[in-house]
């Protein structure tokens, strides 16, 4: 309220202006580092013996905690992480492009769930964001969506990054604020997507610096890494060569005696067995040792990559004396991921498409790996190791899914030299010690809007009290039909099957929930789950599992849902129409593309053509899997790329100059095949058979529908993307009002394996 007076004229009035918030001298700046996919044991100070050295010594200057609970994907532990609150309160139950219509799982979280971004800035401190979101709906990731869901509309006044799971390193869909970016050079001339978000983290800072030495800093720094595709210059995975040839097996039992020594695990606690599923490392083939190896080989060097990077972060930060009164907190979002499946990728593309990876893709590109040519990833052995001591990965309830390494940083506010501490906490509790820690309450009323409550507690007695007896002491799990219950040093975890992932023999993917089976661990005394006391404690169970479905009730975790079409067939964000009108511009984001999968359709380009110009017409997808329409040497040029592996190409005879309409039409024959035909001025003039179209996705984010250039990756090997067509382009009309040709089983198989 205005607190001076208004008078008829300047002499009967009194100024008065609006309090400014401004945070109390000493303030420490915040910043979160959340690594993608980096498993329990994958950091140096947690057992490894992957060089991290910066992260080591923000460990070997502050704590780490042993004890530290994701939701075991990515969407998810973010939500947490980012609003103190329990995932699917926050209505991300699930990653949040696969969202359900489900209040828990609908991955749209409202002003009510006000995130520390928001809470911080009301309180004077300046907000930025680089690298990746993943918190906004798919169908809100386009440049029509309202953006209130993505940083700028989340209380961060700075963003630079990427909206999706995951970011090619190399030919990145980038976001500056709240519009499509080109990456600021190519890969050829050396960019990387690490590199580049950490010269935008400390740009970010010095243009606050600039200004302000007062006002401190949240910094949300999320890297791409080390979700795939696992790519990194050649000089950091070189490094590595042999360091992993003794294999998964040798190299879990190694690490795991490395965490005993540091004092990372209780004394005590056994190491899991391998389960039948992943091969014995020693029956291996030596060519298929070989390609594993170099897979684990490009997998450490993206992680020392990415340390080397972040680690200039805060060696500026220490150049600027600010390092010591800065909160840092670094953790992963969930652990190692199985995605590579059995024997790695050279595409994971396919992957996502239900596509079996098979070794002889990888087996001829082996030097490839970790290139701009390949989209690469680990097999499930390597994601295991990652996990040591635990059994199982990312996107399951047992602790390979959910423990992952968390270190706090601020020598000013902690005793921390090194230690370990043992509590137990879960993602939702950093949010309220940060928050602690800063002298900050949580509003009630947050922008006008009544607050959900935090369900995180502070953890700061931890940060001087090494044996402080405040921890959590229950927390419920849910993901993908997986669930848990911790409570009071107990741990109950049921496994459910989800299509896409099938490893298990003879599991059947159709099971109800009520069948699932329950295990039971007393995880106070058996750290690594590696006793299963269902049976000798059956009243305990039970106990356990009805206290799952109570807090499962509670925090809106129901109903329990794992492979339901729901999730393919959600509702279009825009209203679908038989022809789409095209102008060159800004990428235009999948979910509000012309979808021409699986349907007859006819794409016409409005085009000045000399006899020296080319470059694309339309585009999308990239080296991985797309299509498109392009001039090169004269000639009008189809490719459909399927999955990286094969490009069938329909090409002109040579094209006279002047104004033309040139375009293709496509009919299909089959399931995943059609015929293709050139139109120029309405007549064809080429024609050829597709024998395979893409089955679910030509990427699982980026790598957008574009008019006049091909963003990202090229979908041809004939070009080097961007290639701008340089005649004149008018428009691009897409016909799609035939009936579509498709199979909801395959899709929804495809799907699955995207999650």
């Amino acid at each position: 309220s205005f607190s001076g007076v208004v008078g008829r004229t300047l002499n009967e009035s009194v100024q008065a202006y609006p309090d400014v918030v401004l945070p109390s001298a000493g303030t420490p700046n915040v910043i979160f580092v959340v690594l993608d996919d980096v498993g329990y044991a994958q950091i140096g100070c947690f057992g490894s013996d992957i060089e991290t050295p910066n992260f080591d010594r923000l460990a070997s200057e502050g704590l780490r905690y042993r004890s530290f609970h994701t939701t075991a994907m990515c969407s998810p532990t973010r939500a947490c992480l980012l609003t103190g609150r329990n995932q699917h309160t926050t209505g991300m139950g699930g990653i949040a492009d696969n969202a359900t219509g489900f209040p828990g799982f609908d991955g749209r979280i409202n002003k009510d769930t006000g995130f520390i971004s928001e809470v911080l800035r009301d309180n004077g401190f300046a907000t930025m964001a680089v690298g990746k979101w993943h918190l906004a709906p798919r169908e809100e990731t386009d440049l029509a969506a309202s953006r209130k869901r993505w940083p700028l509309g989340r209380g961060f006044e700075r963003f630079y990054g990427f909206m999706g799971a995951e970011a090619n390193q190399y030919a990145p869909d980038l976001v500056s604020d709240n519009h499509f970016v080109e990456q600021p050079y190519s890969a050829e001339d050396g960019y990387h997507l690490t590199e580049d978000l950490a010269g935008r983290a400390i740009e970010f800072i010095n243009d606050l610096r600039n200004v302000t030495v007062d006002k401190p800093f949240f910094l949300y720094f999320a890297p791409g890494a080390c979700h795939a595709p696992h790519q990194a210059p050649r000089e950091f995975i070189d490094r590595y060569a042999g360091k992993f040839d003794m294999g998964w097996d040798e190299w879990r039992a190694a690490t795991h005696q490395r965490q005993l020594d540091l004092g990372i695990l209780p004394p005590g606690t056994e190491l899991t067995e391998r389960p039948e599923w992943i091969q014995e490392w020693a029956t291996l083939p030596d060519v298929e040792k070989r390609a594993y190896a170099r897979m684990m080989e490009v997998y450490a060097g993206f992680l020392t990559h990415t340390d080397h990077h972040v680690g200039r972060v805060f060696d500026h930060l220490e150049a600027i004396g600010e390092l010591d009164n800065t909160i840092v907190v670094v953790m992963s979002d969930n652990g190692a991921s199985p995605e590579g499946d059995k024997h790695g990728a050279f595409n994971s593309v396919a992957w996502y498409n239900g596509v079996p990876l098979t070794l002889d893709a990888v087996l001829p590109n082996v030097e490839l790996l970790g290139t701009a040519e390949s989209h690469g990833h680990y097999p499930y052995g390597w994601a295991h190791a990652g996990n040591t001591p635990f059994q199982r990965w990312k996107r399951e309830c047992h602790e390979g899914g959910v423990a992952d390494p968390l270190i706090v940083h601020w020598p000013a506010g902690t005793n921390g030299s090194g230690e370990v501490r043992t509590q137990y906490l879960h993602v939702i509790d950093i949010m309220p010690t940060v928050l602690d820690a800063l002298g900050i309450e949580m509003p009630d009323v947050l922008e006008g809007v009544p607050q959900k409550p935090i369900e995180g507690k502070s953890l700061l007695e931890s940060f001087s009290v090494a044996d402080t007896s405040t921890q959590r002491t229950t927390q419920y799990y849910e993901l993908l039909g997986c669930r848990a219950i911790y409570h009071e040093g107990w741990k109950a975890v049921a496994y459910h099957p989800m299509r896409g992932q099938l490893y298990v023999p003879g599991i059947d993917p159709d099971i109800a929930f009520d069948d699932d089976r329950w295990e039971l661990y007393h995880v106070a005394e058996d750290f690594s789950e590696s006793h299963d006391l269902a049976e000798a404690h059956p009243q305990k169970l039970r106990e356990m599992v009805d206290r799952w479905w109570a807090e499962a009730g509670a925090h809106g975790a129901l109903p329990l849902h794992s492979s339901r079409p729901v999730q393919v067939e959600r509702p279009a964000h825009y209203a679908l129409r038989p022809r789409y009108v095209y102008r060159p511009g800004a990428p235009v984001a999948t979910p509000a593309a012309v979808d021409i999968r699986h349907r007859p359709s006819i794409t016409v380009a409005d085009v000045e053509y000399s006899g020296d110009d080319e470059g694309v017409l339309v585009a999308h997808g990239g080296r991985f899997g797309g299509y498109a329409l392009y001039m090169q040497d004269n000639a009008l040029h189809y490719v459909h790329n399927f999955l990286g592996a094969q490009r069938f190409r329909v090409s002109s005879p040579p094209l006279p100059e002047g104004h033309h309409t040139l375009g293709y039409s496509f009919t299909p024959t089959g399931q995943f095949a059609g015929t293709v035909d050139l139109l120029v001025d309405g007549e064809i003039v080429a024609s050829g058979e597709i024998p395979q179209t893409t089955i679910y996705s030509y990427h699982l984010f980026g790598e957008y529908f574009c008019v006049g250039f091909d963003d990202g990756t090229p979908v041809d090997d004939t070009y080097f993307a961007p290639f701008h067509f340089t005649g004149r382009l008018d428009s691009v009309v897409v016909d799609v009002s035939g009936a579509p040709f498709r199979d909801l089983a395959l899709e929804l198989e495809a799907f699955f394996a995207s999650q």
